[in-house]
């Protein structure tokens, strides 16, 4: 693990404990209308939205497989899949610890079937750029719960829309660390990539609301919306696994901090069971493969003591 990477993991450990006893202060005199609130998620409300989360996290790593083969890479999908169910265990600690440990996994399973380091750091940009353009499309619904400035969403989409065309602009240099951006040339990758980042973002959107409204939280499908933007821009922060808890207090934390903070904790801990289930998945099929194959069985096997016949030459033949 390189310097600064252990940096950030400390860093995310300061900050993880630092919100929690933020959280831990709210909560004084609230601790059993937050247990009581984490009771009231059922089982299968937490198996359901595990599977979502696992549906997001496939999604997403097929938008990735997209992009790098668009920038040239020939790995293999289920080799591509491994690396990002193993790597995407470090979003745990922060946005930046997943993506360099996705990127350094994938390069060590195939290191001469995928670009260079810096054209696989451009391949995720297409994705994030999505997901930015989407966040500031829907950003009106942090207006009111952060009581933002209503022409803010106005602003935000004029910069998505810069960043769009200045993207394009770059994949067309197709060289280097930009030969990444690749998949932003053509029409069907574009839809492609759109297509499965919104199957993504549509899945995180129903886990949020469904824990929501399991625990009592008069929540809309908006204020989940506004939930998950608030938990993407929370997430780029060193604050770690209390992403959750912290987001779904910020937005919606004024019509009750027990069951919103009880929500947060149970879409932290289902997203952990589904990355580690994805995980799992990954660790499990790279030991079946590395587990030695039986020698194929010879066909017409001869006994202990015979050799095969040789074949005769013609012209040993005598008429």
């Amino acid at each position: 693990m390189s310097q600064r990477l252990r940096g950030s993991t400390a860093a995310t450990a300061v900050g993880a404990l630092l919100v929690g006893v933020v959280l831990a202060v709210a909560l004084a005199g609230h601790r059993d209308d937050f247990a009581q609130a984490l009771r009231d998620a059922s089982l299968w409300v937490l198996l359901l939205v595990t599977a979502l989360q696992v549906v997001a996290l496939l999604t997403r790593c097929e938008a990735w497989h997209v992009c790098v083969r668009a920038a040239g890479g020939t790995i293999s999908r289920r080799r591509l899949f491994r690396a990002g169910g193993l790597g995407n265990l470090g979003s745990v600690v922060n946005a930046q610890v997943g993506a360099a440990s996705r990127i350094a996994v994938l390069k060590r399973s195939g290191r001469d079937e995928v670009p260079r380091i810096p054209a696989l750091i451009a391949a995720e940009v297409p994705i994030i750029a999505i997901e930015a353009v989407l966040a500031v499309l829907t950003s009106f619904t942090l207006v009111g719960p952060l009581g933002l400035p209503w022409w803010s969403p106005l602003a935000g989409f004029a910069v998505a829309i810069g960043l769009v065309a200045g993207l394009r602009r770059l994949a067309d240099r197709g060289r280097g660390m930009w030969t990444g951006l690749a998949v932003l040339r053509s029409l069907e990758g574009r839809t492609r990539v759109l297509a499965l980042v919104l199957v993504a973002v549509a899945a995180q959107i129903a886990r949020n609301w469904i824990v929501l409204r399991a625990l009592g939280v008069d929540a809309s499908v908006f204020d989940a919306t506004a939930v998950l933007i608030a938990m993407v821009a929370l997430a780029q922060l060193p604050i770690g696994p209390s992403v959750g808890a912290a987001a779904v207090v910020m937005i919606l934390g004024a019509g009750g901090v027990a069951a919103t903070a009880a929500a947060g904790v149970l879409l932290t801990a289902t997203g952990t069971a589904g990355a580690l289930c994805f995980a799992l998945w990954a660790g499990a099929d790279v030991l079946a493969r590395k587990r030695p194959r039986p020698e194929p069985s010879t066909l017409n096997a001869s006994g202990p003591g015979d050799r095969p016949a040789t074949a005769v030459p013609a012209s040993a033949v005598v008429a």
